[in-house]
């Protein structure tokens, strides 16, 4: 399976826990799960697009974009559902990885050639 495929697949997913967790939150409140939610959904276009229309620095950004995820949106979701963080500081360093991810995205306009 290629780079491409599979930020497609990470996309899908990132988008079906995006509508779930907005469900979630919209039945059992809690507004790490909205926050997580929103992310994930407006994350997930950004991979699909990234994966389908990008060159190698901008897939590099979309696996950034999705280990920010994972650790933002995790922590964020075990303080609600294990009533811990997965580990100190998880939630700020997925932070600065989506930060560095569009920031990828972003150099990805200057060195990507279609």
């Amino acid at each position: 399976m290629n780079a491409d495929r599979i930020l497609i697949f990470i996309a899908g997913l990132a988008g079906a826990a995006g509508v779930a967790l907005s469900a979630a939150a919209a039945h059992a409140g809690g507004p790490n799960l909205q926050t997580a939610a929103t992310f994930l959904l407006v994350h997930a276009p950004a991979l699909l697009v990234t994966s389908l229309l990008a060159g190698r620095t901008a897939r590099l950004g979309g696996f950034v974009l999705t280990a920010g995820l994972v650790l933002f949106c995790g922590d964020l979701l075990a303080r609600d559902f294990l009533g811990d963080r997965l580990f100190p500081y998880a939630a700020p360093a997925g932070g600065l990885l989506l930060i560095g991810g569009w920031l990828a995205i972003a150099a990805s306009a200057l060195f990507d050639r279609r």
